[in-house]
């Protein structure tokens, strides 16, 4: 627990310092949620090794720490943060290479092969399903926004409505807790285009 969180007052720390403030969607609190969502399922899912629950804390902290050097490929760019600093916490070799293995599984389309990799999946788009989804979508829209990767909001909800189509969640706590609202929230996006 100590180590977990010193790896998580560091990361937690360049996050807030070094990412740009115009991530409105992949901020520090994103990852904060990432890290809570994927104890919270994990529980659920019971997993009880301490060393996977271990293992996928620090993952979701990592996840897309990659934010910090590039947008694009941000997962591989994770991996290399999590290689460099991870040792130094005493982590091995195998403890990272799982790491990276968890971090890699987030990348869209989503492709886990493992519990803890559908774990860390569902953890990442939970918000899919929850309460503040609008909010947290449009922060999403300003940041891709912002980045010139979408211009209107009808353009943005016409991605989602694709994105939503093709994504589903893993695990079972997931797909009991969160996909009824999820499917609410897809209908009320079609319903705001086809006004």
């Amino acid at each position: 627990m100590e180590i977990y969180n010193a790896i998580r007052s560091q990361i937690l720390q360049k996050l807030g310092i070094d990412l740009s403030k115009d991530l409105f969607y992949h901020s520090p609190q994103h990852t904060i949620d990432v890290a809570l969502q994927a104890e919270r399922i994990a529980r659920m899912e019971l997993i009880e090794t301490p060393e996977e629950f271990f293992l996928l804390k620090v993952a979701s902290l990592y996840h897309d720490s990659g934010f910090l050097s590039t947008y694009t490929e941000h997962e591989a760019a994770g991996c290399i943060l999590a290689k460099k600093d991870l040792p130094r916490f005493g982590l091995n070799r195998t403890q990272v290479d799982i790491i990276c293995r968890l971090i890699m599984a987030t990348k869209i389309p989503q492709t886990p092969r493992t519990r803890l990799e559908e774990i860390i999946c569902d953890a990442d788009l939970d918000y899919l399903g929850k309460d503040d989804f609008p909010e947290i979508s449009n922060n999403l829209f300003l940041e891709l926004k912002g980045r010139r990767l979408v211009e209107t909001k009808n353009e943005w909800n016409s991605i989602q409505i694709k994105f939503f189509h093709q994504h589903h969640y893993f695990t079972k706590t997931n797909k009991e807790l969160r996909q009824p609202q999820k499917l609410h929230h897809l209908e009320m996006i079609e319903s705001s285009l086809s006004r």
